[in-house]
């Protein structure tokens, strides 16, 4: 038999029973379907699997392993480095399975692995409930949970991952198996924080909090204005209430009606509270930063899932992110991030931002493989552009903006903020102790390392 009619007979074999759709380069809706968020990735994977079910997920696994194909695990999100599709390989997408069911009583939601946050926050909202999200409603919940989970609401709530109750994950064998505190405890583990190393996940249990009220306030400050507006930032913070949070960004003026039209399009410096409460406690706690002369301001009570949309950017185009995770943010910190904003793209859909940590995050499960935890404030280059000419540019910057700050960084990173950085930044990620336990569950679930397309985890030597 060659090889051809051996992979003719495998994809007979998959479509035989499959709930979902198998699309090949023939087929119609596959150029549609392998594109991905980053407009700068561009592969053609050989079979495309729109999984319906988790049995829809586990023929594709035996698949790919019968046929020797690399596997991409494509969510509902960015994926922004690219890992969700392959050249030549199986991928194993999971957007047809976004269904999210709430248990009010219980407190839960059991979310699919190819939901989006919109899709979480729309089911939840009605109830009066949230859990820590990612910041845009297009973030795919899987991925972001398994990573760790950075929000709006970590300071109150904790991380995604300290939120995950369960999770039902088929394995490198196409097995089937649930993870929580009493099942798999050890996969369980790795599961919050180690990403998608160890298998498919088709579903997620997370715990949900009251969340009866939300507001913001975001004002722009000239660029010229912006270190001010930082250590304005940065010094409430350090004392304000958990249900605070928010960011700094600079960013390429929006063209809203609040923004000034001299504005618009050019370079301004963005302050984001979030307030998980209601306007008047928010005007309470960002009466400092209101009252700094400032160009533009809306501060409203905004129902969570639709703060969640404010910063959401198009599929298609191109991206390039990175972060430092700091020690500290004195001074001399300040001066370094906002600096290093005068050399990012605009007009673009870029943004140099500092978010920050503390609270429920720090005090969050300490043996969770999530190390940079108990860093108390991040910076997030976000290069997002759309002419390839700029590339060169914009990866530049990147660059320069770690720099900038990298003599307070302390080496720890959120993966789901980065790339492909190498295997030494992984590492870090977790630190030497959680890495080498997270390697021997990696050899108990996936020896042969099939689920490599991620920040990966090599199984340790038996």
């Amino acid at each position: 038999m060659t090889p051809r009619t051996l992979f003719d007979s495998s994809l007979a074999a998959l479509r035989e029973g499959f709930s979902g759709a198998i699309l090949t380069p023939e087929d119609e809706g596959y150029h549609e379907a392998r594109a991905v968020f980053n407009g700068m990735i561009d592969r053609r994977p050989a079979l495309i699997a729109q999984c319906a079910s988790a049995e829809d997920v586990a023929s594709a696994v035996r698949c790919a392993r019968a046929e020797e194909l690399e596997i991409a695990v494509r969510g509902g999100g960015h994926s922004v480095a690219g890992m969700a599709s392959s050249e030549g390989g199986l991928v194993v997408d999971l957007r047809r399975m976004h269904e999210v069911t709430v248990d009010r009583g219980a407190g839960t939601a059991r979310v699919g692995g190819g939901a989006t946050m919109s899709h979480l926050d729309r089911a939840t909202q009605p109830f009066g409930l949230a859990t820590t999200g990612g910041r845009a409603s297009t973030t795919g919940v899987g991925g972001f949970t398994l990573g760790g989970g950075s929000g709006w609401l970590e300071r109150k709530f904790g991380l995604a991952c300290d939120n995950l109750l369960a999770a039902e994950v088929v394995t490198a064998d196409g097995s089937l198996v649930r993870a929580s505190e009493r099942e798999n405890p050890d996969l369980f583990w790795a599961l919050r924080g180690g990403g998608g190393n160890f298998g498919v996940a088709t579903s997620l249990t997370l715990r949900l909090h009251e969340l009866p009220a939300m507001s913001m306030a975001l004002m722009f400050f000239r660029p010229e204005d912006g270190p001010q507006a930082v250590t304005a930032f940065r010094d409430l913070m350090a004392s304000a209430p958990e249900e605070a949070g928010g960011g700094c960004l600079y960013l390429t003026g929006p063209p809203e009606d609040f923004v000034p039209p001299q504005f618009v399009g050019k370079p301004v410096c963005g302050v984001l509270i979030t307030w998980a409460g209601t306007e008047e406690g928010l005007r309470e706690v960002a009466a400092p930063l209101l009252a700094l002369p400032h160009e533009a301001e809306v501060v409203a009570g905004i129902p969570y899932a639709d703060l969640q949309c404010m910063l959401d950017d198009p599929a298609g185009r191109r991206n390039y992110w990175s972060a430092e995770y700091l020690g500290a943010f004195p001074d001399e910190a300040v001066t370094a991030f906002c600096a290093t904003a005068d050399a990012m793209p605009v007009p673009s859909g870029s943004q140099h931002i500092l978010f920050p940590l503390g609270g429920a995050v720090a005090r969050g499960p300490a043996e969770l493989p999530v190390r940079w935890r108990s860093s108390p404030w991040v910076v997030h280059p976000f290069g997002i552009w759309d002419d390839p000419a700029d590339d060169a540019r914009a990866r530049h910057w990147v660059h320069e903006a770690r720099a900038g700050v990298r003599p307070w960084a302390d080496d720890a990173v959120y993966l789901n903020f980065i790339g492909q950085e190498g295997h030494e930044r992984v590492v870090a990620a977790y630190g030497e102790e959680n890495y080498a336990r997270l390697a021997g569950v990696k050899r108990r679930y996936d020896p042969d390392n099939m689920f490599r397309l991620n920040h990966n985890i090599e199984p340790s030597a038996a």
